[in-house]
């Protein structure tokens, strides 16, 4: 294979699937990772993606603004990172709390660690939360969905959802993002999304935002919150140094989420 073909079959891959490793693209080309690498840099530099440690992303410019993706295209995506990423985040929630989730693929992972914590109660604007904590049996968390407008990701969203959570107080709000960077701050690519999600901020004492190393650099029309505004990040190892200096200069608690490689998947350490 020519390296124009391998570039252009690495270029589809990763937009295709948000993110790839080293690892992964030099298995399914056949050659060496050193080989991998140097393509990658031949393609950051015209533009096509962006390198991070140990593999590529798209680039910020890679996706439109108000690009949306659907819920099963996005709970495909880097599945091994938003494991390990939940299971982090649910060593945060203690027995007894009221917690926001905000709608999302990562707070959806989320949601299957919270089904036996107890006296839990959790306001969430997303159906497909509420059915995994609806089936979790008697030791099941009291789950307040609000109403609202089902976006494509299927987040239920826009001035009655806004309404219901301006009256609500609770311990810890985890926030679900499309993307995030140093001027942009946490965004969305759906302005009722943006309100929505502002309002369930504004009902947490604490707000931890859930973000794959991939949401780097992208950027949504409209903006949650700024950098600053969370108090915790929870990330996986493959989040790009220039990434944690940023997030660590808001003031933001960085937390990295480590996992493997094993056989064609990952498992979790530590």
């Amino acid at each position: 294979m020519l390296a124009a073909e391998r570039q252009a079959r690495i270029q589809r891959e990763v937009e295709h699937r948000g993110a790839v490793r080293v690892s992964e693209l030099a298995r399914l080309l056949n050659v060496s990772d050193m080989t991998i690498r140097r393509d990658l840099d031949t393609l950051a530099a015209q533009g096509g993606l962006a390198k991070v440690h140990g593999g590529a992303t798209v680039t910020g410019g890679g996706r439109a603004s108000t690009d949306e993706p659907g819920f099963e295209a996005k709970a495909a995506q880097q599945t091994a990172e938003k494991e390990a990423i939940a299971a982090a985040a649910a060593a945060l929630v203690r027995p007894g709390s009221a917690i926001g989730l905000s709608a999302g693929t990562t707070t959806w992972t989320l949601a299957h660690h919270l089904r036996d914590v107890p006296g839990l109660t959790v306001v969430t604007n997303s159906m497909r939360i509420a059915d995994v904590l609806h089936g979790a049996g008697a030791a099941a968390p009291n789950v307040v969905l609000t109403g609202g407008v089902r976006t494509p990701s299927d987040a239920l969203v826009g001035p009655v959802a806004v309404s219901s959570l301006r009256l609500l107080h609770l311990d810890l709000v985890f926030l679900g993002v499309h993307g995030m960077n140093a001027r942009a701050g946490f965004t969305t690519p759906n302005l009722h999304e943006a309100d929505t999600d502002q309002a369930l901020v504004a009902a947490g004492q604490r707000v931890v935002v859930l973000a794959d190393h991939t949401k780097w650099g992208i950027v949504g029309i409209s903006t949650i919150v700024p950098l600053d505004q969370a108090d915790v990040v929870v990330s996986d190892e493959g989040l790009s140094e220039e990434a944690r200096t940023m997030i660590g200069e808001s003031g933001a608690d960085l937390v990295i989420a480590p996992y493997r490689p094993a056989g064609d998947g990952y498992v979790r350490t530590g």
